[in-house]
């Protein structure tokens, strides 16, 4: 693929979402999401994406997504409502391999990481953007698989693996924490 085509997108839409990279701008709106989540984010994601801060370490962070998307180490992208651009959570593409996280050359895999926030829970809105880049992962060059890993203990995350068609192919222990890995063949 020529240097100057992006692998993903910066930006798809479905039929109630915007999902979208992250740009700096976001960090205000992304800081009250955050404030009111931690105790629902913080024991399924990783701390220093979950955890509250200022606005303008927010958009530090922000900025520091953005150099991975170009670069092609991940790929975060903010979910959005089409009606009001409200901020309802994330989906994360991080390229992998037999060894884990990898840049994007180097990887066989892609996983897919998702938050929503909890007052838009159960309303489908992970299971659509998981969709969303379900579509555009299938198009990568050397990409065979998708993975979700998710905490055994949170039934409604692995649901949706489960609802896409994604097949529960082993449980690891990583830090402490038994993790579901579930897979999606090509």
């Amino acid at each position: 693929m020529p240097n100057d085509v992006p692998l993903v997108p910066d930006q798809l839409r479905t039929a109630r979402l915007i999902v979208r990279r992250w740009q700096e701008s976001d960090a205000a709106a992304l800081e009250a999401v955050l404030a009111v989540n931690f105790a629902h984010l913080g024991p399924w994601i990783p701390r220093r994406v979950a955890e509250p801060a200022s606005t303008e370490k927010l958009a530090e962070r922000l900025r520091e997504f953005s150099t991975a998307f170009d670069a092609a180490r991940e790929w975060r992208y903010g979910l959005f409502t089409v009606e009001d651009a409200r901020v309802l959570g994330e989906v994360s593409l991080f390229p992998r391999d037999a060894s884990g996280r990898v840049a994007f050359h180097a990887a066989d895999e892609i996983e897919i990481g998702y938050w929503v926030r909890v007052d838009e829970t159960g309303h489908g809105y992970a299971t659509e953007a998981a969709w969303a880049v379900i579509a555009i992962t299938s198009e990568l060059p050397h990409v065979s698989r998708l993975t979700i890993r998710c905490d055994e203990r949170n039934a409604a995350s692995a649901a949706i693996p489960r609802r896409l068609g994604f097949r529960l192919t082993s449980t690891v222990v990583e830090r402490d924490t038994r993790l579901q890995v579930w897979r999606y063949q090509l």
